[in-house]
């Protein structure tokens, strides 16, 4: 794919940003801001934040005899947790909190989520879905579900008379 002169310049002002003070500055010219690049005043970010719960990213991977499924879950509890399958979708959901504080008066970085996060997940082999069959467990921030995939039997061949 290839670059327009915007991604150019902004790849010139990030590096600027962090040349060390020895360095030699790069042109007025070259560091200056396109003005399609700077954000407006009020992009509608600040709303939509709260709209959607926050997304929780999972490996999905099968062996011979199972299906795993794992979530990165730090910093959550199992009281916090609530895993369900039906019909072979697989819904994780919860809330991580603890970001929360009530004496902040300003924040410099705030890149970590906290509140309700939530996944759902259409399972890609046919599991089986009873007790015995899934395990869930919670361990090092980690949530590890693995589930027995479902027998198939192989296609039978049909004599044709």
């Amino acid at each position: 794919m290839a670059r327009n002169n915007d991604d150019m310049l902004m790849e010139d002002e990030l590096t600027a940003a962090f040349m060390d003070e020895g360095s030699a500055p790069a042109a007025a010219e070259d560091t200056a801001p396109a003005e399609d690049a700077l954000p407006a005043e009020d992009d509608g970010w600040a709303d939509s934040t709260d709209d959607f719960p926050g997304q929780l990213a999972v490996d999905v991977y099968e062996t011979a005899e199972q299906l795993v499924v794992k979530a990165r879950t730090a910093g959550i509890s199992k009281s916090d947790l609530d895993v369900s399958i039906s019909d072979n979708i697989l819904t994780i959901s919860g809330v991580l909190s603890g970001g929360e504080d009530e004496h902040t008066t300003r924040w410099h970085i705030q890149e970590c989520y906290w509140g309700e996060f939530s996944r759902t997940i259409a399972l890609p082999v046919q599991v089986r879905e009873d007790e015995n069959s899934v395990k869930a467990e919670l361990k090092d921030g980690v949530l590890t579900i693995t589930f027995e995939k479902e027998k198939v039997e192989a296609p039978k061949k049909i004599q044709i008379q």
